[in-house]
């Protein structure tokens, strides 16, 4: 398949992702606000809010995924990959608020319990709203593993919490069924709120990475250096400067060759490196300044600090 293709597809699969998140949030959400209607239950109207949340994130990366994926212009000409970037830091906002709402209301219901009644509706919905959530987690790690997306890879890790509250949530239900202790509902809806705080710490982390230009992991620098020393002329590689313009990599470096080489031949040398990298790495873009071998200059690998 040919670049431009497999481009193509990945952009069909990325908006399927986030029309599938749309419409997930928005069924989501009224199934749990009947619930938390029904039943006065905390911890289902922590899951409600964080649900309400999802709609407007789950819209706000539709809009950066469509956004990211056009083409370089000449005012932008590394392209709009970093939309999907500042998607993920506004997800994260929108985490983190759902997250001190929900303890503000926990730590006030522990000073002025609330009943909780006809759990059986709450569970049933709830089982529901997991298997549904489960559902399209799968679906996104898949699209994110093939597009390299990180609206979509943001996406799916904020309704991976939602496993992990959905059933925290089932299981406080049946407790306070079973055994009548209301004050586990406040305390899961806290725990749910502690959690939702500490994703959109990682979430934002990883988004500000990207929009301040963070190195890639050791692991592609590595990989890089070993695609371009394994060719036979290459004599040497330095100051490999990399960077992820939101799912699409980009690399620059110094490629040490012959210094006898003429400019022609130095240049095809090159071509030959550029192909073997996006052998690897398909849609990276690359950047290789040619040095002849042994050539003492000031380098930017002798001037970073570590």
């Amino acid at each position: 398949m040919s670049l431009n293709g497999k481009n193509s597809k990945n952009e069909r699969l990325k908006r399927k992702a986030t029309i599938a998140s749309v419409g997930l949030s928005v069924l989501l959400t009224l199934m749990k606000l009947f619930a938390a209607v029904y039943t006065g239950s905390l911890a289902i109207l922590s899951s409600l809010i964080d649900s309400m949340a999802d709609i407007f994130a789950s819209s706000i990366t539709f809009v950066a995924v469509k956004f990211s994926s056009l083409p370089a212009s000449y005012g932008h000409r590394y392209g709009f990959g970093k939309a999907e970037a500042i998607s993920a830091l506004v997800q994260a906002a929108f985490i983190a608020g759902s997250g001190v709402f929900v303890l503000y209301d926990g730590i006030c219901r522990l000073f002025s319990p609330a009943p909780i009644e006809k759990m059986e509706a709450g569970v049933l919905i709830m089982i529901v709203s997991l298997l549904a959530t489960l559902f399209l987690i799968a679906f996104q790690k898949y699209v994110a593993k093939k597009t390299n997306s990180l609206a979509i890879e943001a996406d799916s890790e904020h309704y991976s919490v939602d496993v992990t509250t959905n059933v925290a949530i089932i299981i406080t239900l049946l407790l306070v069924s079973w055994l009548g202790f209301e004050w586990i509902d406040t305390v899961t809806a806290c725990a749910v709120a502690a959690y939702l705080l500490f994703n959109a710490y990682k979430l934002a982390a990883k988004a500000i990475a990207i929009l301040t230009d963070a190195e890639l992991g050791a692991d592609i620098r590595k990989k890089v250096c070993e695609i371009v020393m394994a060719l036979p002329f290459s004599k040497g590689i330095h100051d490999l400067r990399t960077r992820d313009l939101g799912g699409v990599y980009m690399f620059e470096f110094h490629l040490e060759l012959d210094g006898e080489l003429p400019l022609s031949a130095a240049h095809e040398l090159t071509e030959l490196v550029e192909d073997n990298l996006h052998d690897e790495f398909p849609n990276a873009q690359i950047i290789i300044h040619q040095d002849p071998a042994g050539h003492d200059e000031d380098r930017l690998d002798n001037r970073l600090v570590k």
